[in-house]
């Protein structure tokens, strides 16, 4: 099974639909709506390489250098992983029978679900997604497992429609790295946890720096790629929020094939890429909130 984060680069429309440069959070936000919409519409088996989508002809080609296998935890429901996520936060998160649990990004439910399996009856999850159709077929999941304590939202993660310290644990995996303004993000999970509580969120940065091609591509920054920003400074951005006792629980270095970066450079521009200083890492990042 092709389960990796380039799904996100291969599902969306025709690629020549996508060459527009992003300039405005508000463009951002749309691009990421529309493809993220046409996600939710695929089928679980056509997550790549579907005749719609712009694999290469053979459709033979293994992408599986991002996302970590969930069949394996309890919770795991299939009709909701999209195959999109670059790690497995609720596994570090550390979540009790009875917490309230908030998944930023829920899509199709795939985290909250495993969430649910571990807070129980006595507990509570709640999906956020900006993206209409991710939240109608995320509701539509938690119905078809009778789940009446799984609850998904509409709303933006840079100002969440959701009350001050309701949260116990925070859980995001490969969605913060779409926000524009990562601050307003963390300040606002900040917000949501209650005094205590805290997070654990798979996201995907950079060491170095990302040619510009990439950089300014809708169709990189819808697959995470380009919306990512270097590791520190994210590690930064999470301790001005407020939080303390900040880990690094998982990290892995991706390598992206290099069909897909000769979509954007020359041969001579991904030599000297491959030849940079620049990686590519997925990390899970934990965090508490103690105020």
């Amino acid at each position: 099974m092709q389960r990796n984060l380039i799904v996100k680069l291969r599902l969306i429309i025709n690629r020549t639909q996508m060459m527009s440069q992003l300039r405005t959070p508000d463009q951002i936000k749309q691009t990421v709506k529309e493809k993220y919409a046409a996600i939710s519409n695929q089928s679980n088996g056509d997550s790549c390489c579907g005749p719609a989508n712009c694999c290469p002809p053979d459709g033979n080609v293994d992408y599986s250098i991002f996302s970590d296998d969930y069949s394996k935890l309890e919770g795991y429901n299939p009709d909701a992983d999209l195959q999109l996520g670059c790690g497995l936060p609720t596994e570090f998160a550390k979540i009790k029978p009875g917490d309230t649990v908030v998944d930023l990004g829920s899509g199709a439910g795939n985290d909250a679900f495993v969430a649910r399996q571990i807070v129980g009856e006595t507990g509570r999850v709640i999906g956020l997604d900006m993206t209409e159709a991710m939240i109608q077929r995320a509701t539509l999941n938690a119905i078809k497992l009778n789940f009446m304590n799984v609850d998904f939202v509409l709303g933006d993660i840079e100002e969440m429609p959701l009350d001050d310290a309701i949260a116990d644990v925070v859980v995001s995996n490969c969605v913060l790295n779409l926000v524009p303004d990562k601050k307003k993000a963390f300040s606002e999970t900040f917000r949501i946890l209650k005094s205590g509580g805290h997070f654990s969120i798979s996201d995907v940065v950079i060491s170095g720096n990302l040619p510009g091609a990439i950089k300014e591509d809708a169709e990189m920054y819808a697959g995470c790629v380009a919306g990512a920003i270097d590791k520190y400074e994210y590690l930064q951005i999470v301790k001005n929020a407020g939080f303390e006792n900040i880990t690094v629980q998982q990290q892995k270095e991706i390598q992206l094939p290099d069909e897909m970066l000769l979509n954007y450079l020359s041969k001579e521009e991904l030599k000297e890429f491959q030849n940079s200083d620049t990686g590519i890492y997925s990390i899970t990042v934990y965090a508490e909130k103690n105020c």
